[in-house]
């Protein structure tokens, strides 16, 4: 077996694509194809079903996919203990997010570990806290930061910090005169905006909105929008008022673009996580940035 071949096999089990996985490894199709036609050939067995446009591994695909990372897992730890070694830290990590964490807890974390590690580049790819979770549990993902925990065995999360949804609204009247703290009543007749499904800060409102036995359907919604910049500008312009994260608005708050109020009845308090599988082998670099993780969130 040869490591490059194991490469391929990897990278096309973790992207479900053979185009995917060339685009990933910066390899022609035609050469993953090869690798794969050349291991299956060695190892007299299929490892990929090719029967439907869905890619997935055979039953012997899946036992040498535990086998193949371990193997890659233990050339990357040779080449990063080589690289200490000479003094330096090469590599490339890839970090899946939700949207908070992504926008206002990353960019430090990054900016942190760069300045330790300024060889190491990064991909950081965006999706909903949801979308991680199934991402790890697949094998398509090996780590990342979640504002909404799933619980399953197989998980591991690292409670990372506190935060509050409030009750986002333009900064003008009416609002201007609501006090810090409203009653569920009083906020509920209102036009809302909210995030898609699978987001964790919807997710947390519709369970504390549940409690006072409330559908989120039963809302006046105007609008469902992915994006948290563009929430904000809609409810600056009176569109509609939002619940959002306290770090997604602290420059509007501190500029007066928009107020926040808390709901009496409910709770809107979470954590953010950083989240892998227990059980999988991670690569040394991944290790090594999950052991800085823990130190700069001052975690046992």
């Amino acid at each position: 077996m040869d490591i490059k071949q194991l490469e391929t096999f990897i990278a096309i089990a973790k992207h479900k694509s053979f185009s995917k996985a060339a685009e990933s490894l910066f390899l022609t199709q035609p050469t993953v194809s090869n690798h794969i036609a050349n291991l299956e050939k060695e190892l007299d067995t299929n490892l990929i079903n090719r029967s439907n446009r869905k890619i997935s591994l055979t039953p012997s695909g899946e036992i040498l996919y535990d086998y193949a990372r371990s193997i890659i897992s233990l050339k990357k730890d040779a080449s990063l203990e080589l690289s200490k070694f000479q003094g330096k830290m090469i590599g490339h990590i890839e970090i899946a997010s939700s949207t908070i964490p992504e926008q206002y807890l990353l960019p430090e974390i990054l900016y942190g570990f760069h300045r330790e590690y300024p060889e190491i580049t990064y991909n950081l790819a965006h999706f909903d806290s949801k979308e991680v979770v199934e991402g790890i549990l697949k094998g398509s993902i090996d780590f990342g930061f979640v504002g909404a925990k799933s619980f399953h065995k197989q998980l591991e999360y690292l409670q990372l910090v506190e935060d509050e949804i409030l009750l986002v609204t333009p900064n003008t009247e009416p609002f201007t005169s609501w006090p810090e703290e409203i009653n569920l009543e009083t906020a509920l007749e209102h036009p809302y905006i909210f995030r898609e499904e699978g987001s964790g800060s919807r997710k947390l409102v519709e369970e504390a909105l549940q409690k006072q036995d409330i559908q989120l359907t039963s809302l006046h919604t105007v609008a469902y929008i992915e994006n948290t910049e563009a929430i904000k500008q809609c409810v600056r312009r009176g569109l509609g008022l939002s619940f959002l994260s306290k770090y997604a608005i602290t420059d509007e708050l501190r500029y007066g673009l928009l107020k926040a109020i808390r709901i009496k009845e409910v709770n809107l308090f979470r954590h953010f996580y950083f989240v892998y599988h227990k059980n999988r082998t991670s690569s040394p670099l991944d290790r090594e940035f999950q052991q800085f993780i823990k130190a700069h969130f001052r975690l046992s």
